[in-house]
């Protein structure tokens, strides 16, 4: 420790920067900023000393912001973010030539001074002082390093960057001080090394490894003579010196390095002047910076892992907490996007649905039992032109996703079919199912029930599907009557309870509405991850998992790694594994013989799913999965002002869209590629005996509906949410119910249902 004088007096350090601050600092300070008259001079001495002594000691030096680096579950890169493209690397990794140019072009007595170079002041002070203005600065390395440090912590504040960059006489003196205090506890190499990670070489590039991989498509290690010599002169103006934009300006000021250092010893005249002789010898490489550049088309599934750290807690209190830390950057993020399973559902979407198709189509994939995203895709690139959008379709709008989700049509029936397994009604429940009824007048909710106050019917899609039906056929024909009896038997309570416990909300964050469109037929805006989700509790037997997308994080800070804790899926019981069993059995009765025939996977592997299409064909679904993966595809109109009615949707014609003709065969083509070369597990077999037939049935006996038959209540497919009716996809040759394509022929009086629910679920 330095020694004091007896009586508290300053150090032998402290009576140095003292004298620096009487006798040198004011003409440092000149020599900065050009003042004209000598009694300014004296001004500026006598403030200088007392804010110098007023100065905090200690300099405090925010960790350099660097890239973040997103990874699939396999290692491979997905994208790299930051809002400056730095990567932080140690001297030994800096190539001695451009140490050496930096030195010589930027403070050639680097070694020889301390925190402020005496010489260098007044060369520049007397220099300055005959020109009138500022002709050469005095400024050290060390002192450019501090002043770069408060352009740091600025961040993107343009106010503070203003505060920090500002040429007045305390700014100065608080470079001088802190300078001192630099030299004193780094030593030069330290000081050269963060020197050169810090400073701004243009072209976004902070830090000479970006800056080597931008201009030389090269780590900073291998710069030869030229290049470093390049770089090092670009440092003083990056936008005059800019080799990309003026190759003929950033030539000149490299070989004024090159000269600068021939003069200081370097290297020899001979070798600086085959260097001033050489072309430039670029090879710039494109900065490839944020989600638009992921790769696999994951650009979507990359900016939901931002929003997912933005929005966590796990990552900081608050959400400027968590930004701080985002835009700080040197995360290493690996997630759980499995790089087969996105290629696939990118192929698929791209061979079913153009990009400059009038609707778009999304598809989102998960791991049962672990909520793990593995896919995550949609015909519609990430980007900001034709034919592209920032919003991701699969996801709720806290995450980047539309404003309320999609209307999910007849996907929604297998949480009713759930809620009312879980109440006691066996698989074989009948209701009478008539193609025609009217609603109730009213249906049981959780605190009070839901009042019909209109003469409103229901119908069915087509006037020869008339029960009645057990669950079995009704789910795979996607009767609309029949779920309407079943929710008048059981009430909306227990569909409320199963939808919470499988995560199904709104997709403005929103639970389902108690509504009987919407506790039926799907009237209500959903997102495809949420879908997805939900269906794979039934693939897990009973179990729901909430989603998740990261692996782990680690973060660099200087020289230190460290591990961040990372959100972590919660896997609670949503229902019996008896109850998940049968769903799962009634769905491949969807699959086998009802409307999604077209989207069986047809390769031995076990799958059950569930067709979907809305009011005037403004969306179409497919929700499918196996026992190892779970899987949604919605196609329609972000806006919802597309018809899909005589329509071209991949090059192939449609006359009428739904969601076993389009968004099936997408669910299809990703799942196979998805899965291949993976096992196959088999579904927990539940038998379900085949209903009656009428001849055998005792004729007095009556019905198991308890009189909930013809006057059973309809839930109405309101505002868009009408889904499926009797038949996604055409019952022509099941059972003779339906010829061709089903067309949803009801509508639902204006104002039936308030809320977003009933609106279009999306914007542009």
């Amino acid at each position: 420790m330095p020694k004091k004088r007896s009586g508290g007096g300053l150090s032998s350090t402290q009576q140095a920067a003292k004298f620096l601050g009487v006798s040198v600092l004011a003409g440092a300070v000149m020599a900065g900023i050009a003042l004209p008259a000598v009694g300014a001079l004296g001004l500026a001495a006598k403030g200088s000393v007392e804010s110098f002594d007023e100065l905090p000691a200690a300099l405090k030096t925010p960790p350099l912001s660097q890239r973040t680096t997103i990874l699939d579950a396999d290692g491979g890169l997905i994208a790299t973010v930051y809002s400056r493209d730095r990567t932080v690397v140690d001297l030994k990794d800096i190539s001695p030539y451009m140490q050496k140019a930096i030195v010589a072009i930027e403070d050639s007595r680097f070694y020889e001074h301390g925190a402020v170079d005496l010489k260098g002041v007044l060369r520049a002070l007397n220099k300055n002082a005959r020109s009138g203005e500022v002709s050469e600065g005095a400024s050290t390395l060390t002192q450019q390093y501090v002043k770069n440090v408060f352009v740091e912590e600025a961040g993107d504040d343009p106010t503070k960057v203003a505060q920090a960059t500002q040429q007045t006489i305390g700014r100065k003196i608080q470079e001088l001080k802190y300078a001192i205090q630099v030299e004193e506890e780094l030593g030069k190499k330290k000081i050269l090394e963060n020197y050169l990670n810090i400073t701004f070489f243009g072209q976004q590039a902070y830090g000479v490894e970006a800056a080597s991989r931008r201009y030389f498509s090269k780590p900073a290690k291998d710069l030869n003579l030229q290049e470093a010599a390049l770089l090092a002169g670009i440092v003083q103006s990056p936008s005059r010196y800019d080799p990309v934009n003026d190759e003929a300006e950033a030539k000149k000021r490299r070989n004024v390095v090159l000269k600068r250092m021939a003069e200081v010893g370097d290297v020899s005249p001979e070798d600086a002047a085959e260097a001033m002789r050489s072309p430039l010898g670029l090879e710039v490489s494109e900065p490839k910076n944020g989600c638009i550049t992921a790769a696999k088309g994951a650009g979507f599934f990359c900016k939901y892992v931002e929003k997912v750290f933005l929005n966590d807690p796990v990552f900081g209190k608050t959400r400027e907490e968590r930004a701080k830390v985002w835009n700080q950057g040197g995360l290493t993020i690996r997630t759980t996007l499995d790089p087969q399973a996105q290629e696939s559902v990118q192929e698929s979407l791209k061979d079913h649905v153009y990009e400059s198709d009038k609707v778009a189509a999304a598809s989102t994939l998960v791991e049962p039992g672990t909520g793990k995203i593995v896919a995550m895709g949609q015909s519609k690139p990430y980007g900001y032109g034709k034919n592209q959008t920032e919003i991701n379709f699969s996801v709720d709008s806290a995450w980047g996703g539309s404003n309320f989700g999609f209307p999910t049509g007849s996907t929604f029936k297998p949480f009713v079919a759930a809620a009312a397994l879980e109440e006691g009604r066996p698989p074989t429940q009948e209701y009478s199912a008539p193609y025609e009824m009217p609603y109730p007048a009213t249906v049981r909710g959780c605190e009070k029930p839901w009042v019909n106050d209109g003469d409103y019917k229901l119908e069915n899609e087509n006037e020869t599907e008339v029960g009645p039906y057990a669950l079995k056929d009704a789910m795979a024909k996607s009767v609309n009557t029949y779920f309407v009896q079943m929710i008048e038997d059981i009430g909306m309570c227990p569909v409320v309870t199963m939808t919470d416990k499988l995560g199904v909300v709104q997709g403005n964050g929103d639970k389902i509405p108690e509504v009987p469109s919407s506790m039926t037929l799907g009237s209500t805006g959903l997102s495809p991850l949420t879908m997805a989700s939900a269906y794979a509790a039934f693939a897990s037997r009973g179990m729901y998992c909430t989603p998740v997308a990261i692996e782990s994080i680690t973060q660099k800070t200087g020289d230190q790694s460290q591990s961040l804790p990372v959100p972590k899926s919660t896997c609670s019981r949503a229902m019996s594994e008896k109850t998940a069993d049968t769903v799962n059995e009634l769905l491949r009765g969807v699959i086998d013989s009802g409307t999604g025939q077209q989207a069986g996977l047809g390769d031995g592997r076990d799958n059950a799913g569930k067709t979907g299409t809305t009011d005037e064909r403004r969306n179409a679904w497919f929700v499918g999965y196996t026992p190892n993966m779970s899987g949604a595809v919605w196609v329609g109109s972000a806006s919802q002002k597309v018809k899909m009615r005589d329509i071209s949707i991949g090059g192939q014609y449609h006359e009428l869209v739904f969601g076993g003709a389009v968004p099936g065969p997408i669910w299809r083509d990703a799942m196979s590629g998805a899965l291949e070369g993976k096992e196959a597990p088999e579904f927990n077999r539940v038998h379900i005996p085949d209903p009656e037939k009428p001849e055998d049935r005792d004729r007095g006996r009556g019905r198991d509906d308890g009189g909930n038959g013809d006057g059973g209540f309809i839930g109405g497919l309101i505002n868009g949410g009408n889904g499926n009716g009797g038949g996604d996809g055409g019952n022509g040759g099941n059972g003779g119910n339906g010829g061709g394509e089903p067309d949803p022929g009801f509508s639902i009086p204006e104002g039936f249902i308030q809320g977003p629910g009933n609106g279009p679920g999306g914007r542009d």
